[in-house]
C-alpha cells in the first residue's frame, strides 16, 4: 500500500470510526426531493420552487461583506440605487465571530422580506483560530477525524458551535441554502488540501451531524467546486448533496458553459446547478440548455462595483432582464 492510499484509509477509517454508518449504502432521493427526508416545509417548498424555475430562468444573486466601515449594506444599497431592483438571493457568511448574531439577524430579516438565503462559512483552521486568512492554513484533517484527539475536539466544538447558529435560523423558519467547504477542489483552504477522500469524509461528518444529531431540517446543502478543477472524485452523493455548482471568477460576461457542463458530467439530471460565486455577471443572453445556472452569486466590494467587473448600465440590463429574476418576481413561499 503506498504512502498516499494508506492515508486516505487512515481518513476513511476515522470517519467511519466517528459516525458509524456513514459509508453505508443509502437510497438516492428521487429528483425534486431533498437529501434529508425530514426537511422542513419551509424548505420543501422553497427547493420546489427552485425546481420550478431551473432550466427556464435564473435568479439574481449577491454576497454580502461584513469587515468594511460601510458595514453589510454596501452591496445591496449599490444595486437599489443602480437597477432600481433588489437580489433575489443574498449571500451570507460565518466568519466573523463578532458578526455571528449580526449574520443571522440579517439573514432573518432578508428571509421574512420575501428573499432567499444562502450561507458559506470561511472556517478558520480549528486549532488555529477564526477568519479568512486562518481557513487558508493547514489543519490535521486525519487526526480531526479521529475521535478523542485535540484537533478533532476542536473541530467538533466548532461544529457544534455553528450548528447552534443555524438552530436559531432553523427556529426562526429561515430555509438556508448551505454551502460549507465551498471551493474544495482548490487547494487554498483547509478542507481542500488533503484531497478528495478527506474532503468527503468531513462532507459526511457534518451532514450527518447537522441532520441527524442537530436536526438542522431547514438546510438545502449546496455543493460547490472550485471551477478549475471540477473532480468527480469530490462527489460525496446524491443522498448528501440537494443543490451542485461551481465558480470561475472570469474576466468576461461569457456563460461559463464549459464549467456548467462539468459539473453536469457529474450530477447529470438529479440536483440543480448553480453558479455559486461569480465576478463579470453572465451575460443572460447566452444561458440556455448548456449553461442552465439555476442562480449566480456576485461577490461583494470590487466584484461588484468596479466597472472592469460589472458597469452599472450592465448591471442595470442584467436585473431587468427577462432571463433573471429579482426579489420583487419571487413567490409568497415564504
Amino acid at each position: 500500500m503506498t504512502c498516499l492510499n494508506r492515508r486516505a484509509a487512515l481518513v476513511a477509517g476515522a470517519a467511519a470510526a466517528l459516525v458509524p454508518g456513514w459509508a453505508a449504502a443509502a437510497g438516492r432521493p428521487a429528483r425534486g426531493v431533498l437529501s434529508n427526508p425530514r426537511a422542513s416545509a419551509g424548505a420543501r417548498a422553497l427547493y420546489a420552487y427552485l425546481w420550478s424555475i431551473y432550466g427556464r430562468r435564473t435568479l439574481t444573486g449577491q454576497q454580502e461583506q461584513n469587515f468594511s466601515p460601510a458595514g453589510p449594506r454596501t452591496e445591496l444599497d449599490y444595486i437599489q440605487r443602480v437597477t432600481g431592483k433588489q437580489p433575489a438571493l443574498v449571500g451570507f457568511d460565518y466568519i466573523e465571530p463578532r458578526d455571528e448574531a449580526g449574520v443571522n439577524a440579517r439573514a432573518i430579516a432578508w428571509h421574512r422580506s420575501g428573499g432567499i438565503v444562502t450561507l458559506c462559512w470561511h472556517w478558520g483552521a480549528p486549532d488555529i483560530g477564526t477568519g479568512y486568512d486562518n481557513s487558508k492554513k493547514d489543519f490535521d484533517v486525519a487526526r480531526a477525524l479521529a475521535p478523542g484527539t485535540p484537533q478533532n475536539r476542536a473541530m467538533m466544538a466548532q461544529m457544534a458551535h455553528t450548528a447552534a447558529l443555524l438552530t436559531k435560523l432553523r427556529d426562526a423558519g429561515v430555509p438556508v441554502l448551505w454551502r460549507p467547504f465551498h471551493e474544495f477542489s482548490g487547494d487554498w483552504f483547509w478542507w481542500g488540501k488533503h484531497g478528495p477522500e478527506a474532503f468527503k469524509a468531513l462532507w459526511r461528518l457534518m451532514y450527518r451531524n447537522y441532520v441527524d444529531r442537530y436536526r438542522l431540517n431547514n438546510l438545502i446543502w449546496v455543493l460547490g467546486w472550485a471551477g478549475q478543477k471540477v473532480d468527480p472524485a469530490y462527489w460525496p452523493g446524491r443522498d448528501m448533496v440537494d443543490i451542485a455548482g461551481a465558480d470561475l471568477y472570469a474576466e468576461d460576461h461569457g456563460n461559463l458553459a464549459p464549467m456548467f457542463g462539468q459539473v453536469k458530467a457529474i450530477v447529470g439530471e438529479s440536483i440543480p446547478i448553480c453558479l455559486h460565486e461569480n465576478g463579470p455577471i453572465p451575460d443572460p443572453a447566452t444561458l440556455g440548455r448548456d449553461a442552465d445556472w439555476l442562480y449566480f452569486m456576485t461577490w461583494h466590494t470590487r466584484w461588484l462595483t468596479d466597472p472592469s467587473q460589472n458597469m452599472p448600465e450592465q448591471l442595470k440590463a442584467d436585473y431587468a432582464s427577462t432571463r433573471y429574476l429579482t426579489k420583487d418576481e419571487l413567490p409568497a413561499f415564504n
